[in-house]
């Protein structure tokens, strides 16, 4: 099988990052990855090219990772408190999902993906819970968050 030698442009998954120099089969990089401008063959006078997005690359993930440790700590310091209807006894109707803890950090001014909240399960109970918030490889951040009643609370009678 033929393989071609090629300076990645853009990040391909599962492949490598931009300014990697990776083999592939020559067919994947002829009829896909060269036409879509994701890759060049390496040359010597992509050599400097080479070094040229190593650095650009570098700085890039070093201001996602400051981004990522400012959105933590913004994370930390916020308090999520999610209202829901309750019936007798202080059940739930519904549960409260990761796109409600998404919303709700959306309101307080802090954007970032639904798919980055981790939470195990839909929550059906009252009181405080807490899920994990991946906002990066290196930065993760517990988020915790209350679930109350919106209307009071109805003990039931034991008649």
């Amino acid at each position: 099988m033929a393989q071609s030698e090629i300076l990645l442009l853009q990040p391909v998954e599962g492949l490598g990052g931009e300014g990697d120099q990776v083999k592939v089969r020559a067919g994947y990089a002829r009829n896909y990855l060269f036409p879509k401008k994701i890759a060049v063959p390496v040359t010597t006078g992509n050599r400097r090219q080479i070094e040229a997005l190593k650095r650009a690359r570098a700085e890039r993930e070093n201001r996602e990772l400051e981004a990522a440790k400012e959105t933590a700590s913004r994370i930390k310091a916020a308090h999520i408190a999610i209202a829901v209807k309750t019936g007798e006894g202080g059940k739930m109707f519904g549960a409260v999902t990761t796109a409600d803890l998404h919303d709700k950090l959306a309101e307080a001014g802090i954007a970032i993906e639904r798919k980055r909240i981790h939470l195990h399960s839909p929550v059906r109970s009252l009181g405080q819970h807490t899920t994990q918030i991946k906002l990066h490889p290196e930065v993760s951040v517990e988020l915790a968050f209350d679930v109350v009643s919106e209307n009071p609370i109805i003990e039931e009678s034991a008649d």
